[in-house]
């Protein structure tokens, strides 16, 4: 396949950069990504099953993270597409996620309501752009990480502001990025069609479905939240074509018993799963055996990356699985409330008395020249908390 040109403007930055090395602009932008604290921090922020459970072999967002780039490199290389620039789409495509995951999404969303809400796309951009240190403009504003134009589009899952937000099927606005930040956001999209995704976007997106829908499945299997022999059971299979709706969206029940059928065989290698390292052996071949069979399917046509719609199918059907098993879970409903509450909690408290706050986030407080800015200041602060980190500031100013 002929290899996309990259020109001047995709290598452009916001704040113009001299360097001396000879390093690509796009291999630099990778560099920056994986020496970020942010990315750092995704190893203490839940994937699915939270790392502050003690489930040692379950993904954090950074393990998450690391095996979507790895993907995003291998399908960029097949496609022509620069594969540091997809690579560090993929780095950074989870980065805005406060602590517990899509529940803390929720938490925050509610809390900030009242000052744009918020959303962990939008929040992405927001630490690659502004609040993740590096560089600095001619005004000493901060500019984050100051990407290439390439490198900032390709982690753009939203390419459009909080105005145009649409829902997705759990009922949450999705958006790439704050009115604050539309100033870097515009600069971007200049040149590029409204509301549309750049092929190496698309590469990052899809690799995220790809890794998401098979590690989750895997995950929930070790760990007991899934039977594998339960998945032969026409009442679990029912329950799962009724009960996912919510969580993946209205799919015609006919694809989804297409998927369930093709996926039969799969289903029933690992029926016998019990946990010996033998059944652990077979189950990391199911893995990497379904990401191939997915990976593969992906073709470029001109700027879109087109996924067939029985490839797309088995993929929401394993997502669809893991949350009727997981996030439906009866048992986990009052740890989700739980964790909503600490992070409500915290922003009231970080409000109310800024010096909880940590000291970057205290500056920005101390400048911003309105209550709703100050607001977005404290979701900066707890979005910017690990699991762990979350929990231990919560005990510590006497909630729990």
């Amino acid at each position: 396949m002929e290899a996309r040109e990259y020109g001047d403007a995709d290598r452009e930055r916001f704040v113009p950069e001299v360097h001396s090395s000879s390093r690509s602009d796009f291999a630099r932008d990778r560099g920056r990504l994986l020496h970020s604290s942010a990315l750092r921090r995704l190893a203490a922020k839940t994937q699915v099953l939270s790392p502050s459970q003690g489930l040692d072999f379950a993904r954090n967002r950074l393990t998450h993270s690391l095996e979507v780039a790895q993907i995003g490199r291998e399908l960029a290389s097949r496609l022509g597409l620069n594969a540091d620039v997809v690579e560090t789409a993929c780095l950074a495509h989870d980065i805005g996620h406060p602590p517990f995951g899509h529940n803390g999404e929720k938490a925050l969303s509610e809390w900030a309501s009242d000052c744009g809400g918020f959303e962990g796309n939008a929040q992405t951009f927001r630490l690659l752009v502004r609040l993740e240190p590096k560089v600095l403009d001619a005004h000493g504003v901060s500019r984050g990480l100051n990407l290439t134009r390439a490198s900032l589009l390709g982690s753009m899952k939203y390419p459009w502001g909080v105005e145009s937000a649409v829902s997705d099927p759990s009922g949450r606005e999705k958006f790439g990025a704050y009115p604050d930040d539309e100033e870097v956001f515009f600069w971007a999209r200049q040149g590029h069609r409204d509301r549309v995704l750049t092929a190496e976007a698309q590469v990052m997106d899809f690799s995220d479905d790809v890794a998401y829908s098979v590690h989750d499945f895997e995950d929930a299997i070790v760990n007991g939240y899934v039977d594998p022999r339960s998945l032969s059971s026409p009442r679990t299979r029912a329950d799962v074509l009724t009960g996912m709706g919510p969580w993946v969206g209205n799919i015609p029940t006919a694809h989804i018993e297409g998927a369930w059928d093709r996926l039969a065989s799969v289903f029933d290698s690992v029926a016998l799963y019990a946990g010996t390292r033998k059944d652990l052996g077979v189950l990391k071949t199911l893995t990497s055996t379904l990401i191939g069979r997915f990976a593969v399917q992906a073709e470029l046509e001109g700027s879109r990356v087109n996924v067939p719609d029985d490839t797309q199918d088995e993929i929401t059907l394993l997502k669809g699985i893991v949350a009727i098993h997981v996030m439906s879970h009866t048992a986990r409903q009052a740890l989700y409330v739980h964790q909503r509450g600490v992070l409500k909690s915290l922003a009231e408290a970080m409000l109310e008395d800024p010096t909880h706050l940590d000291t970057v986030f205290a500056e920005d407080f101390l400048l911003a020249s309105t209550a709703a800015r100050q607001k977005r200041v404290v979701v900066d602060q707890v979005a910017s908390l690990t699991d762990q980190s979350a929990m231990a500031l919560y005990e510590r100013l006497g909630f729990a």
